[in-house]
């Protein structure tokens, strides 16, 4: 009875929080900007491709702190809308703390840098500048650091867990099966450091990143690059004293001191507020509606991939075969989207999951122009999507490449006899009717049976790339084998066709479709919180509360988490979660 009673009382304040919700959601106001306003950014929430759809983030009346994180969609159209809005004088722009893609910044500061183009100002401010806030901050007018603050510059850097000591420990072997000399996904399964071939392929693109990185800088401060480089190689910013003296920054300041410069360059009085609308607020704003657009009946269709890629459905975070392929297909078969971007940021996933996509890429290219963007990764799988697009687009710090195939299978003999005191017997029908089984190591012949399966693979992911880049699988293979390249570098060995964003591709693909007024429709559907209510959404929560608790290391959960994941199935991905320092 008392179960009955609690269960029922939950469902009760569930029922009203969604009431509350959608009340919520449908009476949100418009946002007002005042006159002499700046728009002040302060990336302090994920950046995602999309904002999150949920209805939630506007019950802080009752306490609930709903997702808040922006969508680079909107951060990109805010900045852009910023440019022409007479209340708008300029952009301050706040201490971020959140690590964000290298290919999502370069997408943020090159809106800023068109952004200067209106005359308006960009200020920069902040107590802690790291290396990603400071590249953003760099196109700024000015670029303001507390005088005890902290300034780091000094170098870029990449650390890889190895987990081969640990399985040891524990009894676990785990049998490896690939193809790629550069396919490093699995090296912290079996050794204790980098292999030869990975160590060379990450000083490859760490040093074409970090020249980015530099080259940006010194364009927007006007520093010499190798100056820079000197800079941060013997750590000569110590304090921010120093960052001033190599003109890194601009000033010296407090914050009070920061907002007195706001106001004096949007003419507020000295004992005023400064008028500043944040950037999840500007979003509501009203935009000066584009007639001719609207009247036109052409469309743009967006398809957002972002995420691992795996069958099912995914979510908008990750990318379900079923759901990315079915997006396309409404896609191609809707009569008035005449062309499609095929936004791609994804470090890889399963195998076959990657070719259902590929499949609904190859058909839509047939109907219609189809456009690759690729943000932060379009690496492995994530490259598998995306080669059969009649054009390929990637910023100079994207992650692409890592053409190659491995398998995972654990054998956990020596842990369930050894640790655990755990036999198995039994008996079986055919030969191989137990392969695959943990509980004993892989035959020769078994093993040489998951090795000819994989090469298949890698056979058809070679012949799928040579086919989309109009290459021979001999030249492909050459520049495959699970190698990492940046979109700098792509460029080069013709993986990827031309520098630029998701703006760029958008416009290439109207002219492609010939075509000059359209609408943008984006796809897959967002899901709502209530999509997601139930299962999935206690899963989201319960995911929540380990990353609060685990804090830095988190990391180290998700990589066992993910080598879990991996022994399903054979995996087109990235080596490692790339985490730049």
């Amino acid at each position: 009875m008392v179960g009955f009673l609690l269960t029922s009382i939950i469902i009760f304040v569930v029922v009203v929080v969604l009431i509350a919700a959608l009340i919520a959601a449908g009476s949100e106001k418009t946002t007002e900007v005042e006159p002499n306003s700046v728009l002040q950014i302060s990336l302090n929430y994920p950046v995602t491709e999309r904002t999150p759809n949920n209805p939630l983030s506007a019950l802080g009346f009752l306490g609930i702190d709903g997702d808040k994180s922006i969508g680079l969609n909107d951060i990109l159209a805010n900045i852009k809308k910023a440019k022409t809005d007479p209340d708008i004088k300029g952009i301050y722009l706040e201490e971020s703390n959140v690590p964000i893609g290298q290919a999502t910044a370069e997408e943020i500061r090159n809106a800023l840098i068109d952004f200067k183009k209106s005359g308006k100002f960009i200020v920069a401010y902040s107590e802690i500048y790291t290396q990603g806030f400071y590249y953003l901050a760099s196109v700024a007018d000015k670029v303001y650091i507390n005088p005890k603050g902290i300034f780091l510059f000094h170098g870029f850097s990449q650390e890889i867990p190895f987990l081969k000591g640990a399985l040891d420990k524990l009894g676990i072997e785990a049998q490896i099966i690939k193809v790629g000399t550069y396919k490093s996904a699995v090296e912290p399964l079996f050794l204790t450091k980098m292999s030869p071939a990975n160590r060379l392929q990450v000083n490859s693109y760490l040093g074409s990143l970090y020249d980015h990185f530099l080259s940006g800088i010194s364009a927007s401060r006007n520093i010499n690059r190798d100056s820079l480089f000197n800079y941060a190689n013997e750590l000569k910013v110590r304090f921010p004293e120093d960052a001033l003296k190599y003109k890194l920054v601009d000033g010296l300041k407090y914050k009070d001191e920061v907002l007195a410069d706001l106001k004096q360059r949007t003419g507020t009085d000295k004992k005023g507020d400064l008028k500043s609308v944040e950037l999840g607020e500007y979003t509501k704003s009203e935009t000066k509606k584009d007639d001719s657009k609207k009247a036109s009946k052409n469309r743009i269709a967006i398809v957002y991939a972002s995420g691992e890629i795996n069958g099912g459905d995914g979510g908008d975070n990750s990318i379900g075969s079923e759901r990315v392929s079915k997006a396309l297909r409404e896609a191609r078969q809707n009569d008035k989207v005449k062309a499609v971007v095929f936004r791609v940021n994804s470090p890889g996933g399963s195998s076959l999951a990657s070719d259902v996509i590929w499949r609904e890429v190859m058909l839509t290219k047939k109907v219609k122009p189809i456009i690759v963007s690729m943000g932060d990764y379009a690496a492995s799988g994530g490259y598998y999507i995306s080669c059969a697009a009649d054009s390929i687009f990637a910023e100079p710090n994207t992650l692409t490449g890592s053409i190659g195939i491995f398998a995972i299978l654990p054998n956990m003999q020596k842990l369930f006899n050894d640790k655990l005191g755990v036999t198995f017997d039994g008996v079986k029908t055919g030969k191989y009717a137990d392969l695959g089984n943990i509980s004993r190591p892989l035959s020769p012949e078994e093993k040489a049976i998951l090795q000819s399966q994989v090469d298949h693979g890698y056979d058809d992911f070679t012949k799928a790339v040579a086919t989309g880049r109009h290459k021979t699988q001999a030249y492909i293979n050459s520049i495959g084998q699970g190698r990492v390249w940046t979109g700098e570098q792509a460029i080069k060995n013709g993986l990827v066709d031309r520098l630029g964003n998701i703006s760029d591709a958008i416009k290439s693909a109207a002219k492609e479709a010939k075509i000059k007024n359209y609408k943008l429709v984006a796809y897959p559907e967002q899901k709502s919180i209530f999509n997601r209510f139930g299962a999935g959404l206690s899963a989201e929560m319960k995911m929540h509360f380990v990353k609060s608790e685990l804090g830095d290391n988190f990391k180290y959960y998700e990589q066992i988490k993910d080598v879990t994941q991996m022994m399903r199935t054979p995996q087109a991905r990235l080596p490692y979660d790339i985490v730049i320092n």
